[in-house]
């Protein structure tokens, strides 16, 4: 079974950056699509980025593309997710996940957050 543990997260202020890294364990990771989704205070759990089991895709939801770059280390059992050019409204708990398909629906498995906030 994969175990997922988020860090990187914090406050900043509008237009700066983060990067969030996402440590796992156990082999079977490395032959996952893994992911980012965010949940806003009030809101549902939305898609942020998915990233195929070999780095080779990647998918991004519109209000973060351009901004957000998501990768993966599988020698390292780590998943990355660059946030540039941050704004209030990506203020959210991050969390990331895996699934053995690759898709933008729900991962099979979770972490337990990393809390973002981005404020003046």
């Amino acid at each position: 079974q994969v175990q997922l543990v988020e860090s990187g997260g914090g406050l900043v202020q509008p237009g700066g950056s983060l990067r969030l890294s996402c440590a796992a364990s156990g082999r079977t990771f490395r032959s996952h699509a893994l992911g980012w989704f965010r949940q806003a205070p009030g809101k549902e759990r939305e898609f942020v980025a998915v990233i195929s089991w070999n780095g080779v895709s990647t998918t991004y939801a519109d209000s973060v593309k351009g901004r957000f770059t998501i990768s993966r280390d599988n020698a390292k059992n780590t998943l990355y997710l660059q946030m540039n050019s941050l704004k209030p409204e990506d203020t959210a708990v991050y969390y990331c996940g895996g699934r053995p398909s690759y898709s933008t629906d729900a991962m099979d498995y979770w972490g337990k957050g990393t809390l973002v906030t981005v404020s003046s």
